[in-house]
């Protein structure tokens, strides 16, 4: 039997740092492959994988539908058949459907008849959940709706009150969804596939003798909670494709046919990928990062990340978005590579910030 969890999540949730965090536990032991869509020519993560020992297969294209259409099947028929994997972890784009996705796992089941769908969960920002939901509904909501778990990163960072809040906005696209709120510090890798893969609640013991004040062991992070009011964007994308009309992607044609105000990614979301051999000290990527929150002069920039050499030759990785930035080591690679994911990019003013 072949097991098949696909992850998802919006930009940035927090894919790769959560199935970083399941290989750690008792998968670990298993043949696991990493199937990645990325959305985008330039994959990142790949090689933060591949460093803990683990074969990824790396799906690039501008346009999540022509990528399920052919080269995903293709990719599972090929995986299978050359690495015999007890798992399979599907990661897909951040702004791909996770309707399509499970429908492209269906598809290849007819040809595997060991292959089965073990789990499937979304990943969600808590602290963008109402942003997301109103700006990119149609991405956002999929996701949700097609998940049977969803797992809240960033909770550590919110009161519980707000996270209170964006687990009901949640259950009202999604009543019958299982929602992880605890921080993911604070779980075992373990107990979270188990909640995964069997669609149980998560039970925690309490001890009823314990006497310490519940309150002193919780939420020591003085509560930044970025109020998403702030950063609500009055887009609606999903309605005037016309206008922005791909200057910068990539010119798909596509042979299959949506629901009317049904829309692919491309349609929507642009990304901006380059490879270059400039070294940045990790203070320029900060100044840079910071600068992407000027709408006005960037377009709305939902992600960028990169893999990237300092001037003394120490290879780096950030990752990035609104409001939040993380950096860290990574080992070399071929070239420095940075992409940027979002909607109404003005490409050449981001080509100036980033000197590239």
């Amino acid at each position: 039997m072949v097991k098949v969890n696909i992850i998802s999540g919006f930009l940035g949730a927090g894919k790769t740092t959560l199935i970083k965090k399941l290989l750690g536990g008792r998968i670990a032991r298993e043949k696991v492959i990493l199937l990645e869509n990325e959305y985008g020519e330039i994959g990142i993560d790949g090689g933060f994988m591949k460093d803990a020992g683990i074969t990824v297969t790396e799906l690039n294209s501008g346009c999540i539908c022509c990528t399920l259409a052919g080269d995903f099947q293709k990719a599972m028929d090929e995986l299978i058949d050359t690495y015999h994997p007890d798992r399979i972890l599907v990661e897909p784009t951040g702004v791909g459907k996770l309707s399509e996705i499970i429908a492209a796992v269906e598809k290849a089941k007819a040809r595997h008849e060991d292959l089965t769908v073990s789990g499937c969960a979304t990943v969600v920002d808590a602290g963008k959940c109402r942003m997301y939901m109103k700006n990119f509904g149609e991405f956002f909501i999929d996701q949700v709706k097609s998940a049977a778990t969803i797992i809240f990163s960033r909770t550590q960072l919110l009161t519980p009150d707000r996270v209170e809040k964006s687990r009901a906005l949640i259950l009202e696209q999604h009543p019958d969804a299982r929602i992880i709120t605890t921080p993911w510090d604070d779980l075992d890798a373990d107990m979270m596939l188990e909640v995964i893969e069997s669609g149980k609640p998560i039970e925690i013991h309490v001890d009823l003798d314990d006497d310490d004040d519940e309150d002193e062991h919780e939420h020591h992070h003085h509560h930044h909670d970025h109020d998403e009011e702030e950063h609500e964007h009055h887009h609606h994308h999903d309605h005037d494709d016309e206008e922005h009309e791909h200057e910068h992607g990539h010119d798909h044609h596509h042979h299959h046919h949506h629901h009317p105000g049904e829309h692919d990614a491309d349609e929507v979301f642009e990304n901006v990928g380059v490879e270059t051999a400039r070294r940045f000290t990790r203070d320029e990527i900060r100044s840079m990062t910071d600068a992407l929150s000027d709408e006005e002069e960037y377009g709305l920039i939902l992600r960028a990340k990169g893999i990237l050499q300092t001037p003394d030759g120490v290879w780096f990785q950030f990752d990035y978005v609104p409001g939040e930035l993380q950096m860290r080591d990574s080992s070399p690679d071929y070239a420095g590579r940075l992409v940027v994911i979002g909607t109404h990019i003005d490409e050449k003013a981001l080509k100036q910030l980033f000197n590239v």
